[in-house]
């Protein structure tokens, strides 16, 4: 008796050391995506362009950096906000914790290093090495070409700075601890170029985080691939509204299957014609966390090669309920 004894008492030894070994590896010893790269972006005037081009239109970094008057559909950009952060992303909205997206105006990200600035937009790992929740799709962005994220960071030292104070965002547990186990090395991809329509349309595709919203996610918030762009991913409101992302799939029936390419390319540019005038919604209303008249800005053959991909992709018949008011 005293032998199972000693037994059972060294396996529950054996389980704690483990665990907490486990613990402190995953709190303490990760991330590892390696030291930022020293590096100094040059930010020639066709770079500022280029990085304008994708910050604002295609990674829409000043979506979620920026204030969106959610009054108006789509929540457009209140004007004189650009890039100052701030905007609250909690549990109302079904997340694990209080997120908001930082200040990356020059006054905030001048502390930054342009290798430190690349390692953050890459592989989600902050200055201080501390790992970010992944609301910032960087594990899309860390397969861009390293050009254009060298763009981005070039435009970003350019716009106005603002004096705006973000709050610290603050995760849940066990999520503040797993998060350490999301970032990885950036594997930076070479922009194909625009005559191969596909494999550059799929470059633009994960440049736009497409798969990230308009996929369905597991309970961990993890994207399933095996449903890629099927859509039905639930975007809650801190009212209780709940909007659905649509099948983008080349399914005929639930997706895009049946659209031509120019009823894709007038569905953003819609938003971009000068007569367009942004309605207001009313609680209640059908709102979308789609940034339509960001996305409107982006060029017409970038638009067109998305499109040519997403035809490629493997149909999803899956029927969208694209928002639920709150009651």
């Amino acid at each position: 008796m005293q032998k199972i004894l000693s037994y059972v008492l060294f396996a529950i030894g054996f389980v704690i050391v483990t665990v907490a070994g486990l613990f402190f590896y995953v709190k303490f010893a990760l991330p590892n995506v390696g030291e930022a790269e020293n590096i100094t972006i040059p930010a020639t005037s066709e770079q500022i362009e280029r990085g304008k081009y994708l910050a604002n239109a295609v990674a829409v970094c000043m979506d979620c950096h920026s204030t969106r008057d959610w009054s108006k559909f789509s929540g457009p950009l209140t004007p004189g906000t650009l890039g100052q952060g701030g905007e609250r992303f909690d549990h109302s909205m079904g997340l694990p914790g209080i997120f908001y997206s930082k200040n990356i105006t020059p006054s905030a990200i001048s502390r930054y290093t342009d290798g430190e600035l690349y390692r953050v937009i890459t592989t989600g790992v902050t200055k201080e090495g501390r790992a970010m929740f992944p609301l910032m799709p960087y594990l899309y962005y860390g397969k861009m070409d390293k050009e254009d994220i060298y763009a981005i960071i070039a435009y970003l030292r350019t716009i106005p700075s603002l004096q705006h104070e973000v709050p610290s965002s603050n995760a849940d547990f066990p999520v503040n601890v797993i998060m350490n186990t999301i970032p990885t090395k950036a594997q930076p991809q070479t922009k194909p170029a625009p005559s191969d329509m596909l494999a550059y349309g799929a470059y633009m595709t994960n440049a736009a985080a497409c798969m990230e919203c308009h996929t369905k996610v597991n309970d961990q918030g993890q994207v399933i691939p095996e449903v890629a762009f099927g859509g039905g991913r639930a975007f809650q409101y801190p009212d209780g509204s709940v909007v659905t992302s649509s099948n983008i799939t080349s399914d005929a029936e639930t997706g895009i299957g049946n659209w031509s390419e120019e009823a894709f390319v007038q569905r953003f540019k819609t938003y971009a014609d000068s007569s367009y005038v942004t309605p207001a919604v009313a609680k209640g209303e059908f709102q979308t966390v789609m940034p339509w008249t960001m996305y409107a800005q982006m060029k017409r053959e970038d638009l067109v090669a998305i499109y040519n991909y997403l035809k490629t992709v493997k149909p999803i018949n899956q029927k969208i309920v694209k928002f639920t008011a709150s009651r």
